[in-house]
């Protein structure tokens, strides 16, 4: 019996590391991609966290004419003195709890793995120099319309807003359900490849995530 119960524990153990490995493979198998359209012409940031990727856009005319609904939630994206936009998608609970991840409840960690509705998070900020410390992306002008038209296609039908907050900040209802098997680092993905790049078929962590940037070269220098 007690040998039964340490097998079932040190497999239960293990799934975590099995998870991290799967990811591993899943960011080294290629999907989508295409030839350029041009020669990149926009810089996009990708701000990385212990647990969560953000994008980084800069608010060019075309960003600010595509998430002007973003004013609903008291995030002005057309404020001349906003020069990027920071958005991220995850689950409702765990994504919307505020604090440090040490605040985030047991309720609101077995939801996002067994399943949860899903949110996107935007907030505008001024000066942000992209090249200390953040991931950066060199995108043609036809691989950022097709990036904005995906995050765009993120948002719920009604694109309403959830909760705003700070004055410049909200999170808003998003497309499609959170999971173990789909978190917000399998968003990113799902992202970067809309656009035409090719990346890794499934990123559920930011190590992956980081992987597939660098497997496939999609890093700026």
């Amino acid at each position: 019996m007690i040998r039964r119960a340490l097998r079932w524990l040190a497999a239960l153990l293990s799934l975590p590391i099995l998870y991290v490995l799967a990811g591993f493979g899943g960011a080294l198998i290629p999907a989508g991609g295409g030839a350029a359209d041009g020669p990149p012409a926009m810089t996009v940031g990708l701000i990385s966290g212990p647990i969560h990727y953000d994008f980084l856009l800069p608010l060019t005319p075309e960003t600010r004419e595509t998430f002007g609904f973003l004013a609903d939630g008291g995030v002005f994206v057309g404020d001349p003195r906003a020069e990027w936009l920071i958005i991220g998608w995850g689950a409702r609970d765990f994504y919307t709890t505020v604090g440090t991840y040490t605040d985030v409840s047991l309720r609101a960690t077995a939801k996002g793995v067994f399943g949860d509705t899903s949110v996107l998070r935007a907030s505008t900020f001024g000066a942000i120099d992209v090249t200390q410390g953040i991931d950066s992306l060199a995108l043609t002008t036809d691989q950022y319309t097709r990036l904005l038209a995906a995050i765009r296609g993120s948002f719920a039908p009604d694109a309403g807003v959830l909760r705003a907050y700070d004055g410049q900040s909200a999170f808003y209802h998003a497309a499609g359900r959170f999971n173990i098997w789909r978190t917000c680092n399998v968003w990113v993905g799902d992202m970067l490849r809309a656009t035409g790049l090719r990346f890794g078929v499934w990123t559920p962590t930011p190590q992956a995530v980081r992987l597939s940037l660098r497997r496939f070269g999609h890093l700026s220098p």
